[in-house]
């Protein structure tokens, strides 16, 4: 399957759970010139720093059996949280711009939940989606790996 071209003042959203980056193509489909439109920031400290540091424990309800209850990855949902304010924002983004291609960026957690949560005008923008986590690269490499 072939990468979609990128139109002129499409838009990318290269996110993780932390950190979100909204691009535009300000060039040419034939010569993309990505720039950096919007930054968004999700305070989302480790696990162990939010939650509890050991399992709990049930008893059963017949006989002398305990249960280990599973640890709520706190960390986790707030990468979920993140993702669910994206996709908000681009509903936002496209009220206020009404840009007509979205290409989504993201490791797959992030991708699920932001799917799940695009309204659907956004959803239907959405011409490539790329399953990786590319926010710690630089925007001449993303557009590299976005357009080859």
């Amino acid at each position: 399957m072939s990468v979609p071209r990128l139109r002129h003042q499409a838009r990318l959203l290269v996110a993780d759970g932390e950190k979100a980056l909204v691009l535009v193509n300000d060039g040419t489909p034939d010569n993309p010139k990505l720039r950096v439109s919007e930054r968004f920031d999700n305070d989302n400290p480790m696990a162990r720093e939010q939650g509890e540091d050991r399992p709990g424990r049930l008893n059963d309800s017949i006989g002398f059996h305990k249960s280990a209850v599973e640890i709520t990855d706190f960390h986790r949902l707030g990468k979920e949280r993140f993702a669910v304010e994206l996709a908000d924002r681009l509903g936002k983004l496209l009220d206020r711009d009404g840009f007509d291609q979205l290409f989504l960026v993201a490791p797959p957690l992030v991708l699920g939940e932001l799917r799940k949560h695009l309204r659907k005008d956004v959803a239907g923008l959405v011409a490539h989606e790329i399953a990786k986590d590319l926010t710690k690269q630089p925007v001449d490499r993303i557009t590299r790996l976005v357009t080859e």
